[in-house]
């Protein structure tokens, strides 16, 4: 029996009666966890020892029951049946209770979590209850937290026997840390029912099983990489040691020394005990408290020896994996009711901060998407104050694409879209695309539905995404291709001079800059703030042709509207380019326009003809009370069915320039995407013609009026059997041409009389990498163009290089080859550069300069040069007398109607050029006239609004555009390659190069779409608009007269008089309001439509065998011709004593006219 010193009212505290409370009975519930432990580790010991014998005599009795066996003299299977039994038995048992411990299934993982919940329960039990006495009394029912305590250690027992049963050594088992709290925390709960007494004991050693919290955590999934469970575990182990410790100081300090009667306890609270032992673990120990009895003293003399050495190993590994954590760790947790996209790829600044500043610009609609981004590497101190400028839109994550668990972080499954961005300037455009789509294959691998959006640099490269077999472009994938599109660009800009500048602020977001001074920057800041928008169609709109549509929408609405996308039954839908009077609008009609912003936009599907038939200023045309449905068309057409169900051979009679494919969703007004549309939702159409409408013969005889064609019957025959375009009929084609063919040495060059061609200057070797000139070249050689319109095209550079991209480029006709530099005069001018409709300038070797200003140091060069150069104009000045009136500020040369439109050629300053850049920066080293600031942005310079400079940065608005309206991105990319499909891109996939079609009907058909082109205002049937005309007027005439819609201005830079030294630059207006008055030197970019009256004889074409027969006859007539005229010219030469004098324009005795026939 055990006596305590106590006072009175220490005594009454313990809730036990006197003399009772003076007692000690602590010994007894030590005795039952002791006598637990041993008792059933001698049991153990015990059985292990019997067995052992067992096994041994069993091995001995058994040898000559083997023995017998093998003589065939009996069988053991009897002997052993029920050993095999209960053995069986034994082990389902064993391996049931294994699965529930180790969480191997769900029911195992809820009890896992039951039974550390209920240990974290049962400290918390105890903390509570050291405010009282060490040891008192107390009633089993009436204590209801002592209750609360026997039934977590109920559980703790089952569990205690399920992991007594799976052990695979019990002697182990029994000698475990998690056993042995057991032995000292079940026990004595036990015991107190009995002597109705409650000992605190050593019920603190439940705080060790916080060390299984990071095991629970990872059943959870919550820990997933190694450094997290290594800092959980670090943690735990420290936190469940101290707590430990601080639970025996408590009970000794408070307890007091046995052998002493327990008259030195001191009154120590559990807290006051916690902070104790980190000052002591810590080496800082103040002193403020401190161990006063011997077994405290004791404790802590080990203690410090081993919790130092942990404290100084555990805290700086913690503060080191804490430190090492990564900054942008975590996992997204977006808000309720907004959507975000997934940004990856390329993320740096530049990118960035292009992607962003178009993305949340103003002029959209309400932007309710947040921008997640997800890159390997964290970012740079610029993009991180980008992001702090920007945190309530975007949110950093580090991590790899390439992982699931990443995609996880960021919420992959309910993203919106994901939007990967390719590093432009890299060495290795291939290594590059190639991780852009492992990057697909992985986004696409973990969520095979999410809308995924990739940029690509090589056009050969897209081939690639589709062996991807989620890959969907039905479901709103897409790729942006940067050299399809900026050789496209590049090429159109060819045709149409300043084309690419005007592209590329439509699809990219600007602000309007007010400009008080009447200076060119004002025009063209304020054609900046265009941009393109989709909008569905008002209903009184119903029955009017698309012509009638454009021309009210641009004089009523201020709106420009250049095409249509029309449902042809529930699932499809064409994009019909300018279709003119050929395409009726109807209810579900998408227009898309050109507008400054998607408010104004709106007009086009608020317009009411009732309540804004009155009204003057567009801008007070705002949503009305009329139901849709009840709006009165403008015009009423008997023939129109108002149901929109229109007969099938009325919509046979639409050009094939509709754009037939899928479209995926719908878009909101002004061009926001929303994920859930009409019950019958329509599909995204595809790019450039997937799948033209086909038109009947007869239909295909029907022209535009005003346009005559010729008759069928010997269109069937000019044409029969002749491959004169690829197999889509979207582009102009000719058998494969040997390079060698079509080389030209300087002196072949010198000696043809080149005009309005395209002049490629290539900077390149043999190990640069390709540039995609296909892409160059395919738009210049676009079907809807006829033969006799082609430029011919010469490649100006390294013949090792070209001989790359030659097996692309050889089946497109008049391509031809100077083998030389760029920089080189003589070759500039053997190729007659000065006479030229466009010089390209690109290079192949701009990323391997680490210097960013110095990547464009090649393509800056040959421009300046060029600009440097002088160029004979006797020819130009001997036409000068002859020329009849002369617009202000042109100069008259020799060339192609369209040559008239620049001034001179005497200087190559006057020569049409457009330049590639990398660095944008570097634009101001094209134009030394230019003032403009280093750090002004690239669309306000001169050169990038005059149109001679381009740059691939412009192309990162695309990545917004297309995700807001990727029905922008079909449009963009028709009018930009020429026409290119999806249909010849899997063809050229194969690597075989374009194939040849059968010029029938059902090919020529697909001829049949819009061009861009310039047109004079001098000249024309635009002229009677060159003196005082104002825009609105020509608009009106060119799209009720010719169906040729007018969409800008390219204007000379210096149109006054008073300017001493007017220059020849032109810049880009884009759509200028109705009042703008005209120039007479003004350019209008256009829309035209197909001709089919023009084409003319192409060279070296199969015919068949009559027509063969006829030409036959002709020519032999033509010659006999020629005999008689040679014979008589001799006679007369040879009367006069002179010999026959050659043109002076002309010094290879070839007429100009031999020039296509030649190249050919």
């Amino acid at each position: 029996m055990s006596y305590a010193n106590l006072t009175l009212s220490e005594c009454l505290a313990t809730g036990c009666d006197e003399p009772k409370c003076y007692e000690r009975k602590w010994y007894i519930f030590l005795s039952s966890s002791l006598v637990t432990f041993f008792g059933g580790l001698l049991m153990i010991l015990l059985f292990r020892l019997f067995t052992y014998v067992c096994l041994r005599r069993g091995k001995v009795e058994a040898a000559p029951a083997v023995q017998a066996n093998a003589n065939g003299k009996g069988s053991t299977n009897a002997i052993f049946k029920n050993s095999e039994s209960e053995v069986g038995w034994m082990t389902s048992i064993k391996d049931w209770a294994a699965s529930l411990i180790s969480a191997q299934t769900i029911s195992g993982r809820i009890l896992v979590m039951i039974v550390f919940m209920l240990s974290v329960g049962s400290v918390l039990i105890y903390i509570y209850q050291t405010e009282a006495p060490i040891e008192r009394c107390f009633k089993v029912t009436e204590d209801v937290v002592w209750q609360i305590d026997l039934g977590f250690n109920l559980i703790f027992l089952l569990y205690f026997g399920l992991r007594f049963i799976a052990a695979t050594d019990r002697l182990w088992f029994w000698l475990e840390l998690n056993s042995l709290v057991d032995f000292f925390t079940i026990p004595p709960i036990f015991v107190s029912i009995y002597l109705e007494r409650h000992w605190l004991g050593l019920r603190f050693l439940r705080a060790l099983r916080l060390m299984q919290l990071p095991e629970i955590m990872q059943f959870l999934t919550i820990l997933k990489t190694s450094n997290s469970i290594k800092l959980a575990n670090l943690c735990c182990t420290l936190v469940s040691i101290w707590l430990t410790a601080a639970g025996f100081i408590h009970l000794v300090e408070n307890s007091g020394d046995p052998w002493l009667a327990f008259s030195n306890p001191q009154v120590l609270t559990y807290w006051e005990c916690v902070y104790l032992l980190m000052v002591t673990m810590s080496t800082v120990g103040y002193g403020d408290i401190y161990a006063e009895t011997t077994m405290g003293r004791v404790f802590m003399t080990f203690f410090i020896m081993g919790a130092l050495a942990m404290f100084a190993s555990y805290v700086p590994e913690i503060m080191e994996l804490i430190g090492g954590r990564r900054k942008y760790g975590g996992s997204y947790n977006g808000e309720s009711g907004k959507k975000h996209v997934v940004l990856c790829g390329h993320i740096t600044y530049e990118s960035v901060s292009n992607f962003i500043k178009d993305f949340l610009h103003k002029d959209r609609d309400d932007v309710n998407v947040e921008v997640v981004l997800l890159h390997n590497s964290e970012p740079d101190l610029a993009l991180e104050a980008f992001f702090k400028r920007h945190f309530t839109h975007l949110q950093f994550f580090q991590g790899s694409v390439l992982d699931s668990t990443d995609l996880e972080r960021v919420r992959l499954k309910v993203a919106d879209a994901c939007l990967v961005l390719a590093n432009k300037y890299c060495d290795d455009p291939d290594q590059e695309d190639a991780a852009n789509i492992m990057r697909v294959i992985s986004i696409k691998n973990y969520h095979p539905k999410i809308r995924t959006i990739v940029q690509l640099l090589q056009y050969h490269n897209k081939a690639y995404l589709l062996n991807i077999p989620s890959w969907n472009w039905r479901e709103g994938d897409d790729v942006i291709c940067l050299a399809e599109l900026k050789l496209g660009l590049i090429a159109q800009s060819c045709l149409a001079p300043g084309f690419s500048t005007m592209m590329a602020n439509l699809f990219a977001m600007r602000s309007n800059s007010e400009i008080n001074q009447d200076t060119w920057q004002k025009h063209y800041l304020a054609g900046c703030g265009n941009e393109m928008y989709t909008e569905y169609l008002s209903p009184a709109f119903n029955g009017m042709s698309f012509t009638d549509v454009s021309e009210f929408c641009f004089t009523k609405l201020k709106l420009l509207l250049i095409a249509v996308e029309i449902s042809m039954d529930s699932t499809d839908s064409t994009i019909a380019i300018n279709p003119g009077h050929n395409v009726r609008t109807r209810e579900g009609t998408l227009g898309f326009f050109v507008a400054a912003s998607a408010q104004e936009v709106k007009r086009a599907y608020f317009y009411c003809k009732n309540c804004h038939g009155n009204i003057n200023d567009c801008r007070k045309i705002k949503q009305c009370r009329c139901d849709s449905e009840k709006r009165l068309p403008l015009i009423y057409d008997p023939e129109y069915n108002i149901s929109g169900k229109e007969d099938i051979a009325a919509l046979s009679m639409i050009p094939s320039n509709l754009e037939k494919g899928k479209y995926n969703g719908n878009i909101s007004p002004g061009g926001s995407p929303h994920r859930h549309g009409p019950s019958t939702p329509r599909t995204r159409p595809r790019c450039g013609g997937i799948a033209h409408l086909h038109i009947s013969e007869e239909l295909y005889e029907i022209r535009r009026q005003g346009l005559p064609s010729l008759p069928l019957s010997e269109q069937k025959e000019i044409d029969e059997d002749t491959k004169r375009f690829d197999s889509t009929g979207m582009f102009h084609w000719c058998p494969s041409t040997n390079i060698d063919d079509s080389i030209l040495t300087r002196n072949q060059a010198q000696m043809k009389i080149m005009n309005g061609h395209v002049v490629v200057c290539i900077f390149a070797d043999k190990d640069s990498p390709l540039i995609g000139l296909r892409n160059l070249v395919m738009p210049l050689r676009a079907s809807n163009f006829h033969y006799n319109e082609l430029k011919n095209i010469v490649l100006l550079g390294s013949l090792e290089y070209i001989k790359k991209e030659w097996e692309t480029l050889k089946n497109f006709p008049r391509v031809h080859i100077l083998d030389g530099s760029p920089l080189s005069r003589a070759d500039l001018r053997s190729v007659n550069v000065n006479l030229c409709d466009m010089c390209v300038i690109l290079s192949a070797n701009q990323g391997k300069s680490e210097d960013p200003y110095l990547q464009d140091k090649e393509t800056i060069l040959a421009s300046l040069n060029l600009k440097a150069m002088t160029f004979d104009d006797s020819i130009g000045l001997l036409r000068e007398s002859s020329q009849g009136f002369v617009p202000q500020g042109l100069a008259p040369i020799l060339g192609s109607p369209k040559s008239l439109s620049r001034r001179g050629s005497a200087v190559g300053a006057n020569v049409p050029m457009i330049t590639e850049l990398v660095n944008d920066s570097n634009v101001q080293f094209l134009d030394q006239d230019d003032d403009d600031d280093p750090d002004t942005e690239l669309y306000v310079t001169q050169p990038f609004a005059c149109g001679t400079a381009f740059a691939v940065s412009v192309l990162d608005s695309l990545m917004s555009a297309t995700y807001f309206n990727d029905n922008a991105l079909t449009l963009i990319r028709t009018l930009i390659t020429g026409g290119a499909t999806p249909e010849l891109e899997q063809i050229l996939a194969e690597g075989a190069g374009m194939r040849g079609g059968y010029t029938t009907p059902q090919l020529l058909n697909n001829r049949d779409r819009c061009k861009v082109v310039q047109l004079p205002v001098y000249e024309g049937p635009l002229a009677q608009y060159a003196n005082g005309g104002q825009y609105g007027e020509l608009f009106e005439y060119a799209l009720t007269k010719y169906e040729i819609l007018c969409f800008g201005i390219y204007r000379f830079r210096d149109t006054t008089a008073t300017t001493a030294t007017p220059s020849s630059k032109r810049y880009v207006i884009t759509n200028p309001p109705l009042e703008f008055l005209l120039m007479p030197t003004d350019m209008i970019f256009c829309l035209m439509p197909f001709e089919p009256s023009k084409e003319s004889t192409y060279p070296g074409r199969e015919r068949s065998s009559k027509r063969r027969k006829r030409d036959g006859d002709r020519e032999r007539d033509r010659e006999r011709e020629r005999d008689r005229e040679r014979d008589n010219g001799e006679v007369r030469n040879h009367g006069r004593g002179g010999h026959p004098q050659a043109s002076p324009l002309h010094t290879n005795n070839h007429p100009k006219e031999e020039w296509d026939e030649t190249l050919c």
